[in-house]
């Protein structure tokens, strides 16, 4: 990995390290913290539709971030040209937001020898012909599979990416950083009524088990069987009730209502419904939450963060305590706590932030059929499309995608157009009973957040949350 990094970053683009290092020195001098981000990328993009391939696209980018940090003030510099001209002149830049003062360099993150996935290049390793079929393939397979599929669509797309971040001090950290995802979706009709199902699965690994027909089958299979759900849905109720989720991908109800307000930024401000609300509680007994960017080959993992930081395993909320933030440098350094691995940005344009990796809830005791039968009338949400967070107030709203009515402790009709509407920190303590079946996402989150996005993922055993207000075309009776 040492040998690619200098190749990328200095070989090829005529730099000499010891010169660069010292530019970075210079502009950093005097400052509390900052680094030099050097990003180099590949991507993929190909899409299957209507039978036939609409698009393929193929790109690759590199450049740098200069940051330089005082205080809660930041000086921050990019550009596409790796040069140390344009290094020169971005250290230049960065230095206004020192002011003529001096100030000590926090020190640097503490290194590990831990990595996380492969430093392969997954683009590579199978021909552009061999991509092509395996979306012909998905497409002819769920066309087979049922009369009333009327459309199929499937992408395939994948990313390698090199980062290495140089300190003033004249250490550095480097990251080989694969990233794939395979979606289908699936539209079935009958009749005038059309319905979709979609499943999607990724991670930081190479395309090889994507392409391996028991895998995508049963991902065909699963965006086909939720198209054909939804077609014998009916409207969905509206009112206060009792909600079951399921396993795994309604986790990223979790991450929206409430694991933003979680992130170091919004509690150093206080405008997260959770600031200064350590060592208090905030849910339910048994509810545990955590962060863990550790998780081999998942799409949320990094094996140092975007400052050079090893990620962690944060516990968030303890038995329903709030237990502590995610957190980047600045944030931790000005709160007095430590860094925990979650500084994030989505390229070298952008500067890092606190960020999720893969957040998550940890099973309870009990059985999902236990949790089912308590229930004697409610909603079973299984899976979600869109939603809305508001960070201070917690309040949120999420559509659902695959939901069914829960009737005398037993799964009914499925239901279209439900939405889940709460508050984020309300929620936490309205949590009856946490299923034995945690499960993370298969592999396919993308967080939004000052307008960067960053894959992640989500999880959580099957729950019971009790006077949820759900929001549909028809009443609760």
């Amino acid at each position: 990995m040492s040998n690619s990094a200098d190749d990328l970053f200095f070989s090829q683009a005529g730099l000499d390290r010891s010169r660069v290092e010292k530019l970075v020195g210079n502009a950093l001098d005097g400052a509390e913290d900052g680094e030099l981000f050097l990003e180099y990328r590949q991507s993929e993009a190909l899409a299957f539709d209507d039978g036939r391939l609409k698009t393929a696209n193929f790109d690759t980018s590199q450049g740098f971030g200069l940051r330089c940090v005082v205080g809660e003030s930041t000086g921050y510099a990019h550009a596409s040209d790796l040069s140390e001209g344009a290094i020169k002149r971005a250290g230049e830049a960065v230095q206004a937001v020192k002011q003529g003062r001096s100030f000590t360099l926090a020190d640097g993150p503490k290194r590990t020898n831990i990595h996380l996935y492969s430093d392969e290049n997954p683009l590579g390793a199978q021909s552009f012909e061999q991509k092509v079929k395996l979306l012909s393939d998905i497409d002819a397979y769920a066309r087979d599979k049922d009369s009333r599929v009327r459309q199929v669509s499937a992408s395939l797309v994948g990313e390698w990416q090199a980062v290495e971040i140089l300190r003033p001090d004249g250490s550095s950290v480097r990251d080989i950083r694969p990233l794939v995802r395979l979606n289908v979706s699936v539209i079935a009709g009958q009749g005038d009524r059309q319905e979709t199902g979609s499943y999607g699965v990724g991670g930081r690994t190479g395309y090889d088990i994507y392409i391996d027909p028991l895998q995508w089958q049963a991902q065909v299979d699963e965006a086909l069987r939720q198209a054909l759900v939804n077609l014998d849905s009916v409207p969905a109720p509206a009112g206060e009730m009792d909600v079951v989720l399921g396993p795994g991908w309604p986790g990223i109800l979790l991450h929206e209502a409430i694991g933003h307000g979680l992130e170091g930024d919004f509690n150093r401000k206080k405008t997260s419904a959770f600031s200064g609300l350590l060592g208090s509680r905030v849910a339910a007994p048994g509810v545990t939450v955590v962060d863990d960017g550790t998780l081999a080959n998942r799409r949320g993992s990094l094996s140092v963060d975007d400052e050079g930081t090893p990620t962690s395993r944060t516990v968030l909320i303890e038995d329903g305590i709030l237990k502590g933030y995610m957190q980047d440098r600045m944030n931790a350094r000005l709160m007095g706590m430590a860094p925990t691995g979650n500084g994030r940005r989505e390229s070298y344009a952008h500067q890092p932030m606190p960020r999720m990796t893969n957040t998550y809830m940890l099973s309870g005791n009990h059985e999902p059929d236990e949790i089912l039968r308590s229930v004697k009338k409610g909603l079973y949400a299984v899976s979600f499309g869109g939603g809305q967070v508001d960070i201070t107030s917690g309040k949120f709203v999420f559509t659902c995608t695959e939901a069914y009515l829960i009737e005398n402790g037993k799964i009914g009709a499925p239901v279209k157009g439900a939405t889940l509407i709460g508050n984020g920190p309300d929620v936490l303590t309205r949590v009856a009973m946490i299923g034995n079946d945690m499960k993370l996402d298969p592999g396919i989150g993308t967080c939004g957040k000052a307008g960067q996005g960053v894959p992640v993922g989500v999880g959580q055993a099957t729950l019971r949350i009790n006077g949820l207000t759900v929001g549909g075309t028809a009443k609760a009776a």
